[in-house]
This record gives C-alpha cells, structure tokens and sequence, in this order.
C-alpha cells in the first residue's frame, strides 16, 4: 500500500474546471447556514457569499439548489448565518457532508433555538436573514437576503477556506 499526499481521485491540474479553480483562489471567512424549527431543520457550511452595505444590509449567497438548507430557507423565507471558527472545522465539513457526523451534524454542538433558525450557541458573529430574492446563476441559486439583527463579536480564530484546504489563523 502507497499512501499519497495528494487526493488520490483529483483530476491533473490541466483538466479541472477553470471556474472552479478560480473560485478556489479567492478563499473567505466559512459561515454555516441554517434554517427551519427544531424539529425540521436544515444546514449548510456556505463559503460562497458577500456581505452589501445598506439599510438594511444585505447577504448574498451561491447556494446549492439540491442542498437541504436551501429549501428550508425558501421555504420559511427565513434563516440565520454564524461565522465558524478555526475550533469548527469537522463541524464545517459534517455541514458540507464532506465528513462523517454519526447521529447527525446536529449532535457535535450545542444549538440556541430563535425564530429564524437554530444557532450554534458558541459562535461570536452572526446574523438574521430574510429573503428578499432567488436567482438561477449558473449551476447555484444566488440568494439575496435582508439582515436582520447582526452580532459581531471576537474572531480571534476565524476559519477561512482557500484552494481547497482551510487555513490555519495567521498570528498577525
């Protein structure tokens, strides 16, 4: 047996998708996405999405159109986003259903139930969303949504996704 230190089913550099690729180099703050009551409600790790200055402000987002949490947040016109930190990683991935959670992603961490959606207790940053807009972009739905109340709090050890891998909080 060989091990690799590169993802042994990963296409040569030459022959994956340009867009793709781009999109990976611009890298971003990873936001976890939820929606729905307690007892139906869905998640999604979101690295894909802007903040735009206003009154209200505004979220935009590149949601998955098959994903859970898109439904849900369509269908409440409602949901909350929360920054992760460098500490949520496996929950980040369990979200994005990159990564095993036995008994559900909902397990690894304690949830604060609010009228937009749950929300992880520990996060310092986050934020109540109305949908304003759905739009069909490409092989994503770009959601636009209203912010409602917004925390922001310390993000001394914010996770950040880039290229693919997520980085480790710069000291600086």
């Amino acid at each position: 047996m060989t091990i690799h230190s590169t993802h042994p089913f990963l296409e040569p550099e030459g022959d994956r998708d340009p867009v793709r690729r781009l999109r990976g180099r611009l890298g971003g703050t990873v936001s976890l996405w939820t929606a729905g009551a307690p007892d139906d409600r869905a998640g999604l790790t979101v690295s894909s999405w802007l903040v735009a200055g206003g009154d209200p402000g505004r979220v935009l987002a590149l949601l998955d159109p098959d994903a859970d949490l898109t439904d849900a947040l369509l269908d409440t016109g409602r949901g909350l986003l929360q920054l992760l930190a460098w500490d949520d990683r496996g929950l980040a991935d369990a979200f994005a259903g990159t990564a095993p959670a036995p008994g559900g992603p909902w397990r690894m961490a304690e949830w604060t139930a609010t009228d937009h959606g749950p929300r992880l207790a520990h996060a310092a940053t986050w934020a109540t969303l109305e949908v304003e807009s759905v739009v069909e972009v490409g092989w994503s739905r770009l959601v636009t949504c209203a912010l409602g109340e917004v925390v922001v709090g310390d993000d001394s050890d914010p996770l950040v996704h880039r290229r693919g891998r997520y980085q480790p909080p710069s000291s600086s």
